[in-house]
């Protein structure tokens, strides 16, 4: 295999776990609005979120998770993802404090997916596999 088949390869992959990852947190917010806004209550203190507009939120949010899967407006859709999973990173930084109490210690998974977010988003122009934009 060619090291650019490798590289194709490798952020093609990278784009589909990023992509299932947010599609599983993002389909949270359609299917249980109520965890969905504990979550933002908790970690980004936004209190008495309604269902609607958490289901706006998803919406929009599917749209560009759609366009970072197909690797379309990549500028647009790789950076959406990667300040979305960054504030989600960064807004848990009370878990990373005391990382052996409760399930603390899984929220250290967010860290290697950001820097896959941030790869994804230097190296959009070479990721063209199974991508539909220019």
């Amino acid at each position: 295999m060619s090291r650019q088949t490798a590289l194709r390869w490798s952020l093609f992959l990278m784009r589909l776990a990023v992509f299932t990852v947010m599609l599983m947190w993002t389909l949270d917010k359609f299917v249980n609005p109520g965890h969905a806004a504990k979550i933002f209550a908790k970690f980004y203190l936004i209190h008495g979120i309604e269902s609607t507009v958490l289901t706006v939120l998803a919406a929009a949010e599917l749209a560009i998770l759609g366009g970072f899967l197909l690797g379309i407006y990549k500028r647009f859709c790789y950076a959406a993802v990667l300040a979305f999973h960054s504030v989600s990173t960064l807004s848990s930084y009370q878990q990373y404090l005391s990382p052996f109490e409760g399930p603390h210690l899984l929220f250290f998974a967010a860290w290697p997916m950001l820097a896959g977010c941030l790869m994804l988003y230097l190296l959009r122009d070479d990721d063209k596999l199974f991508s539909f934009g220019k």
